[in-house]
């Protein structure tokens, strides 16, 4: 039954934790943007969203694209090389480790930054419900082209900032190219990354963008996990407030599963869709600092990246 008391932590509550923790066998984890903010990561979705002087939601949808890929690609390349040069924290370290020991444990990511399979995390246990800045595929649908692709930049003309210097200097790469005082030029399309499959259309981020569906195999291996007949023994969500379909819904699936649900977060006023169940969890703090002790007990101390 759901009550609104906010549940406390407390020496109790991390001891039953553990304890549900080492008889759990299958673990859902729903990851959000606060599990990266230890990385370093800026976060341009919400009030104040801002790249230059454009809302950063309106460059990601299909129609930004078509209008001017240009300027799109400029603001996820900028967004891929602030991902590479961030670093896997503790926190995607100890997710990792967890799905190394518990074969039942199954992660979905709303994080595109690519660091959690930095950290090597298993693929097969790492559903990227919003995609990844370091898949491209092609533009036209009807190609099916698409690669993992780690470059920075990938095209020449993507370098940061793109002007007429060196690109190759230091003084260059680290000038931000999210300042409007660094001008960024006007694109051509043979400029930017094309389809060597159907060599017609440009590749584009392999992300989810406003208005497209999530991944239809990434959806299925979801469904198919909650709907299996065994039980799903715990809940993890971290870093995200879970208000927005499906991650809300996954919630609710796996409490119908027979789930606990712990919500590691640092807002202190974020809580369930549905507010919290009797022998729910809430750890509130930084998941990087959080998380390692908390799976402790599966799986031990964590060697130093």
């Amino acid at each position: 039954m759901a009550t609104n008391t906010e549940p406390q932590i407390s020496q109790e509550s991390i001891a039953s934790f553990h304890e549900h923790l080492g008889k759990s066998k299958r673990i859902l984890a729903l990851l959000g943007a606060g599990l990266s903010a230890s990385s370093g990561l800026p976060t341009f979705r919400g009030k104040g969203g801002l790249w230059r002087t454009h809302q950063s939601m309106s460059l990601a949808t299909p129609g930004a694209f078509n209008e001017d890929p240009g300027l799109v690609w400029q603001f996820y390349s900028y967004r891929r090389h602030m991902s590479l040069q961030a670093k896997p924290n503790p926190a995607h370290y100890a997710l990792a480790a967890l799905a190394e020991k518990i074969p039942g444990f199954q992660t979905l990511s709303q994080n595109v930054d690519g660091l959690s399979p930095r950290a090597k995390h298993p693929p097969k246990q790492l559903q990227l419900l919003h995609g990844s800045l370091f898949d491209l595929k092609c533009a036209d649908r009807h190609c099916g082209y698409i690669r993992e692709d780690y470059t920075d930049p990938i095209v020449p003309a993507l370098a940061i900032p793109t002007s007429g210097a060196d690109l190759t200097s230091n003084e260059t790469r680290e000038q931000d190219i999210s300042d409007v005082s660094v001008s960024i030029p006007k694109l051509k399309h043979h400029e930017l990354p094309q389809c060597p499959k159907c060599k017609k259309a440009l590749l584009r981020p392999g992300v989810v963008w406003f208005g497209e569906n999530l991944p239809f195999t990434v959806l299925e291996t979801v469904d198919d996990y909650l709907a299996s007949r065994e039980k799903i023994d715990l809940m993890l969500v971290i870093g995200t407030s879970a208000k927005v379909h499906p991650a809300a819904g996954y919630i609710d699936k796996a409490r119908q599963r027979g789930a606990r649900v712990a919500v590691i977060n640092t807002d202190e006023n974020d809580r369930p869709p549905r507010g919290w169940n009797d022998g729910d969890w809430f750890f509130c703090g930084d998941a990087a600092q959080i998380l390692p002790e908390l799976l402790k007990p599966v799986i031990g101390d964590l060697p130093k990246p």
